[in-house]
């Protein structure tokens, strides 16, 4: 891949440091599970939820203070034809490594959805300036390609969407129903979709990286466990559901393989920590979900848009759902560091399992092993709900 983004530094204040210790892989000793968290008081302060230029702002202190060479750039400045959020907000990306094999990070595609940007924050921190023998051999292994907050527009309103903006009048658009035109940016990855700037942005980075993995970070609402009544604290997702009626097809089941054998690997690495409670991800009544237009989705079925990617290149993608998000207020100031932490857990044990190897010795149908409701069909967004 080639960028023209090499040897550059761009000036900003610096926020105070996010983060005061990098999270070890191993070691740490299981500990009584926190009844705040996840929160159920709905006690969730926005103001301490880091914004646009805190994510930036943080970015770029990493670049500066890297010992191995965090690099961070626009899209416009790595040459995207598209290169903005609908409101004119550049659109950043960060990497670090320099190994063959590319790994797509992606947080806050919902703007909402606020800890994918904290937790890939801290990732990066660790990548980026821990000098021990697990990062390393990330580092060498592979390029990480950091995206913290996939929807700026979003995370500003502290809504889902974006909203499309008219840039000459610089006010939303309106839809007939004289309401701002809102996009669901985990939609719009379909050919008939791209009505968003940041969904066609960064489709082009992705067509660019071609990467070999991909890792989605997203909240949820609170969640009990199925069968036992216990707080789930994370959720772990395959967008095309496994088994289901459209991951079977693809490259001959590889990721129907291989996407379960990556989750099942960060469901056996969280067992450590003992605040992390952990499930599969459903959306009620035992349905799967089996949505095609999700960023990740388009991702495992090689999505050609506009003759963009006509090699067809696809890559195995799984996705992180923290229980509770900014909307309904249920985050819980207690609960944040520890839902932070348990994203950069979970991306980095799952790193350390594809790097290492560990993820191909995973027994696929170990799937079944992580707590779900038993399930009854899909949800998908091309037939409604199929039964199983």
């Amino acid at each position: 891949m080639s960028k023209n983004v090499n040897g550059r530094k761009l000036a900003t204040s610096v926020m105070a440091g996010l983060f005061a210790l990098s999270l070890p892989f191993a070691g740490i000793a299981p500990a009584v599970a926190d009844a705040n968290f996840p929160s159920v008081e709905g006690n969730t302060n926005t103001s301490s939820i880091l914004s646009y230029a805190d994510v930036v702002s943080e970015m770029l202190k990493l670049e500066k203070n890297s010992r191995f060479n965090v690099d961070v750039f626009t899209l416009a400045e790595a040459g995207m034809a598209v290169n903005t959020s609908e409101q004119g907000r550049d659109l950043y990306v960060a990497t670090v490594g320099t190994g063959s094999k590319h790994v797509w990070l992606q947080g806050r595609i919902h703007g909402n959805e606020p800890y994918g940007a904290e937790a890939l924050l801290q990732v990066l921190k660790d990548v980026g300036t821990n000098g021990s023998h697990d990062y390393k051999m990330l580092r060498d292994e592979f390029t990480l390609h950091f995206i913290p907050n996939y929807n700026p527009d979003g995370s500003e309103a502290n809504i889902r969407h974006t909203i499309l903006w008219d840039q000459i009048a610089n006010k939303p658009l309106m839809g007939d129903n004289g309401r701002e035109r809102l996009v669901d940016l985990n939609r719009d990855w379909t050919p008939t979709g791209f009505v968003a700037k940041e969904s066609l942005a960064f489709y082009e980075y992705w067509t660019t990286v071609k990467p070999d993995y991909g890792i989605d970070i997203h909240h949820q609402g609170l969640k009990k466990q199925w069968g036992t009544g216990d707080d789930v604290t994370l959720s772990l997702g395959i967008s095309l559901a496994p088994n289901g009626p459209t991951l079977p097809s693809i490259k001959d089941g590889l990721y129907n393989d291989l996407t379960r054998q990556m989750n099942v690997h960060v469901y056996d690495s969280l067992k450590k920590y003992g605040f992390v409670n952990t499930d599969r991800y459903q959306v009620g009544n035992g349905m799967e979900i089996d949505i095609k237009g999700g960023v990740v989705s388009a991702m495992m079925l090689g999505l050609n848009y506009q003759g963009m990617n006509p090699s067809e290149h696809s890559n195995p993608v799984v996705f992180f759902e923290t229980s509770g998000n900014t909307s309904d207020g249920s985050l819980g100031q207690k609960a944040r560091g520890k839902s932070i932490k348990q994203n950069a857990l979970a991306v980095k044990e799952l790193l350390t399992g594809l790097a290492s190897g560990a993820v191909d010795q995973v027994d696929p149908d170990r799937w079944e092993e992580i707590p779900h409701q038993p399930v009854t069909g899909y949800n998908t967004d091309y037939a409604g709900n199929i039964p199983k």
